[in-house]
């Protein structure tokens, strides 16, 4: 039997085999990929070499491109701009209102290079059917975008306009000069040329085909607003203004019409503008007035003085001159002078004093009175008094009478005299004819102001020597040697005068050792029997007056 022997390569035999071949496919897969790569750059190489560089100029910004394209029309195309839109007229509407889109394609005046076609939307330096050569320069502009409002309506619309004019007739919106226009905000004049900013270039887009998407501005913003056409009647020809004021009042200030305070305008110079309006002004008529001293200039709607006079509120009374005369009608500059006249009655008094009469009554206690009073004579007088603008012309008497005879004061005083009892503090029993009210004060031979070198030293008027006991009064009320009683002094002899004791006045003596100081009022009581009726005066006077 025979043996058959079989040999088995190891498993790590065969993957060293299959290590050893997978290099070899990496190598061929480059080599491939390179040949792909290869292959491109050359095509590119060769699409680069074969193509015609062109400038490209839009709105401004320059970029130079390579094209195969043979026409303008084709490259235009390729930026974006397709050649179906150079045509008919479109339009579109948008959510803030009607956005213009005329017919893109007019034709210029040229058709050869350089020349240039006129588009609605875009001009273009080249015809679209021109050949491209190399080096070639195509400037393509478009019309600028504005956001316009106007009569609560929003239009967008691409214009070649330089100024608001000319853009508001593309637009096909009526306009006035009077009307308020800003641009962006800012207060514009009509013929003043619209601001222009470059285009914006917008890095963030790429390609050839995204050019028209790189470069554009924001539209614009145009607001107008409306003037009011207001409708002025002074009474001649009515004529027109224009205004952007909110009310009558400020209209009229910026058409600088004057108004003066006396006119009366119609509506109210208050009221809120509005188209049509028609503002009625009655002018007035500025006048002169003269009166009470003071010079009035001023304006009246008044057709008479007298209701000119009423309006300013000048009152008359009824002596008061008005020149001209009430019923006068008003015209321009008048001068109005008013005359005041006043009368007044005037009443004088002429007073005629009264006498005093001294009666005397026996039957009356002495030093008691009785008065009948006295009148005043009066004599009046009437006077009438004229007077012109506040100054005295005329005054005349009329009438005088006496309204009250004067009569007499009488004043009865007492001449009753009769024996009267005091009981003194003693308890003794005085009898007096008569009491008087006195101001008592005390002297002494030492204290008399007579110097003790002269012989009458010490010696009263009466010649008695100075003792307690005399006491000093003024002899034409009370007779020298009365006899008086003073309480707390005691009887006392009135023996003696004084330069400074008169009426009712009394100084009571002492002796130099036993002086005592009086300064008081006391009643003094001069006792029986009174002096004969020629030394006795029935009235004494109210001197000094006690406090």
């Amino acid at each position: 039997m025979a043996t058959v022997t079989r040999r088995v390569r190891p498993d790590v035999t065969v993957a060293h085999s299959q290590v050893r071949r997978w290099p070899g496919r990496q190598f061929r897969l480059m080599v491939r990929l390179s040949l792909v790569v290869a292959a491109i750059v050359g095509l590119w190489a060769l699409w680069n070499f074969t193509a015609t560089p062109v400038e490209i100029v839009v709105d401004g910004h320059s970029l130079t491109i390579n094209t195969h394209r043979r026409a303008v029309g084709s490259l235009l195309t390729d930026l974006g701009l397709s050649l179906d839109q150079l045509g008919e007229p479109q339009s579109a509407q948008t959510e803030v209102g009607t956005v213009a889109t005329l017919g893109l394609l007019r034709p210029g005046t040229g058709a050869g290079e350089g020349s240039t076609r006129q588009f609605e939307e875009v001009r273009i330096s080249h015809s679209l059917d021109t050949r491209i050569v190399n080096g070639m320069r195509i400037s393509v502009e478009r019309p600028r975008p504005f956001h316009i409002s106007a009569d609560g309506r929003e239009t967008l619309i691409s214009s070649w306009a330089s100024t608001p004019v000319e853009l508001l007739r593309d637009a096909g919106i009526p306009f006035n000069s009077y009307d308020r226009l800003t641009i962006n905000g800012e207060l514009t004049s009509w013929d003043q040329e619209i601001p222009r900013d470059p285009p914006k270039l917008n890095p963030s887009l790429f390609g050839i085909g995204s050019l028209w998407g790189q470069i554009g501005n924001d539209p614009l913003r145009i607001e107008i607003d409306r003037s009011a056409l207001l409708v002025i009647d002074e009474g001649s020809i009515p004529y027109t203004i224009h205004t952007m004021s909110e009310t009558v009042g400020e209209a009229l200030l910026d058409a600088e019409i004057t108004i003066y305070l006396g006119d009366n305008v119609q509506p109210s110079l208050g009221t809120p503008v509005s188209t049509g309006m028609r503002v009625l002004i009655q002018r007035s008529t500025p006048i002169s007035l003269l009166a009470d001293g003071r010079l009035y200039k001023t304006r009246t709607l008044s057709r008479t003085v007298g209701e000119a006079l009423a309006e300013i509120g000048i009152g008359l009374a009824g002596l008061d001159e008005v020149s001209p005369s009430l019923d006068a009608i008003i015209f321009p500059d008048m001068q109005i002078s008013i005359v005041r006249i006043i009368e007044e009655i005037d009443l004088e008094e002429e007073i005629a004093p009264f006498e005093t009469v001294w009666i005397g009554d026996r039957d009356l206690l002495i030093d008691t009175r009785r008065v009948e009073p006295g009148a005043y004579g009066i004599t009046r007088r009437r006077y009438r008094t004229r007077f012109v603008d506040g100054e005295e012309v005329e005054r005349v008497l009329e009438d005088v009478w006496v309204a009250q005879e004067p009569r007499d004061r009488v004043i009865v005083y007492g001449q009753n005299i009769i024996p009267q009892t005091l009981i003194t503090d003693d308890g003794k029993e005085i009898v007096y004819w008569r009491s008087i009210r006195m101001r008592a004060t005390s002297y002494s031979a030492s204290t008399a102001g007579v110097p003790t070198s002269v012989p009458w030293f010490g010696i009263t008027r009466t010649g008695d020597p100075m003792r307690k006991g005399v006491v000093a009064v003024d002899p034409r009320y009370i007779p020298l040697r009365t006899k008086v009683y003073v309480p707390g002094y005691g009887i006392g002899d009135a023996l003696d005068t004084g330069g400074n004791i008169k009426i009712r006045r009394i100084d009571l003596g002492y002796d130099d050792d036993n002086l005592e100081l009086w300064s008081s009022w006391v009643d003094v009581y001069l006792l029986w029997p009174p002096p004969p009726e020629h030394q006795i005066v029935w009235v004494v006077p109210d001197w000094p007056i006690e406090p």
